[in-house]
């Protein structure tokens, strides 16, 4: 608990970044998803047009998340990389893969191959949720370490926690992405994804309890945290008051309230996340101030994420505006 205020705000702005990205892109990812379970191509065409305009600057904060954790917490870096080379070259391959299929569906031959072009975007979307969700619950795990480097085999993400984290996440994307179409889309495929949104939010809140129990026995410090009414009181009742918003939010005229919900609902479970590893930044043993940087090089960076992060958050903000609004399209066959 001695960790200095500089360093806690390098990680308080990873952290930002992270979820920033896990909120905004993973929207894009579920409907991504979701292209590769309808068979109408109109409505594959309106799904496309919905995230076309947004998912590019989604991705920005994945590289300021990716670029900070080298420049503020290198150890982490370097200890997290061998241990997670493959799900995060899966992952990359995956992500242009889904860049691809988006940005040149409009050129595939109508019929079959759009329908190809569509596949192609919704396995890379899958497979990007997949992993990340696995990298997420091998950090949780805890990655073995000594000496400042990496001491394992190379397939602790395979274990039954990541995996089921992989699992949990891809479902809670598919959940933002039908969120994200009730909110975009009208007529059949609004009411389609309004269903859809309501029968996911139940069983993505029941999966993560359950990783949360899952949790508490990973390691003594999760389940003392966890235990603790001074964090599972104000959870559970933000849980509940954010359930009873999204319920109420599909017979309302703003029918961006269901999304925003569900979107405080990964905010609360990231941030549950994040009180159960605090200070750890890998456990079960290496802390923030072990592993950051000099303190030169911190305020040389967090002055970089100061200049970054609001120019992200105002290009991210005038992409939505610009492109707010219901999307109507002809079918492309």
């Amino acid at each position: 608990m001695d960790t200095d205020w500089l360093t806690l705000l390098c990680a308080a702005a990873l952290a930002f970044s992270v979820m920033n990205y896990v909120v905004l892109d993973g929207t894009d990812l579920g409907v991504g998803m979701l292209m590769g379970l309808t068979s109408c191509s109109q409505q594959r065409r309106t799904m496309a047009v919905t995230i076309l305009p947004v998912w590019d600057a989604n991705e920005t904060w994945l590289v300021l998340g990716g670029g900070g954790l080298l420049a503020l917490f290198p150890l982490a870096y370097a200890i997290l990389l061998p241990a997670l080379y493959v799900p995060f070259i899966v992952m990359f391959l995956a992500l242009i893969a889904r860049a691809m299929a988006l940005e040149f569906r409009d050129y595939a031959p109508n019929g079959q191959g759009k329908r190809m072009v569509d596949g192609v975007l919704s396995v890379a979307s899958l497979v990007s949720g997949l992993v990340q969700g696995m990298v997420l619950g091998t950090l949780v795990q805890g990655v073995a370490h000594q000496g400042g480097q990496y001491h394992g085999d190379g397939r602790d993400w395979l274990n039954p926690f990541p995996v089921s984290c992989g699992f949990v996440l891809v479902l809670g994307y598919v959940w933002l992405g039908t969120c994200w179409l009730y909110w975009r889309t009208r007529d059949e495929l609004q009411q389609h994804s309004a269903r859809e949104a309501r029968v996911l939010s139940l069983v993505v809140v029941a999966l993560l309890l359950v990783l949360i129990a899952w949790t508490a026995t990973l390691q003594p410090q999760y389940a003392r945290r966890l235990a603790d009414i001074r964090l599972w009181l104000p959870a559970g009742l933000i849980l509940g008051a954010l359930g009873w918003v999204f319920s109420k939010g599909f017979h309302s005229r703003f029918d961006f309230i269901p999304l925003f919900a569900a979107l405080g609902i990964f905010v609360l479970a990231f941030a549950v996340m994040l009180v159960a590893l605090f200070p750890f930044i890998i456990p079960p043993d290496l802390t923030l101030s072990e592993a950051a940087s000099s303190p030169t090089s911190q305020i040389f960076m967090l002055v970089g994420f100061a200049v970054l992060i609001p120019i992200t958050l105002a290009y991210n903000t005038f992409g939505f505006r610009v492109f707010s609004g219901k999307v109507r399209v002809a079918s492309d066959g």
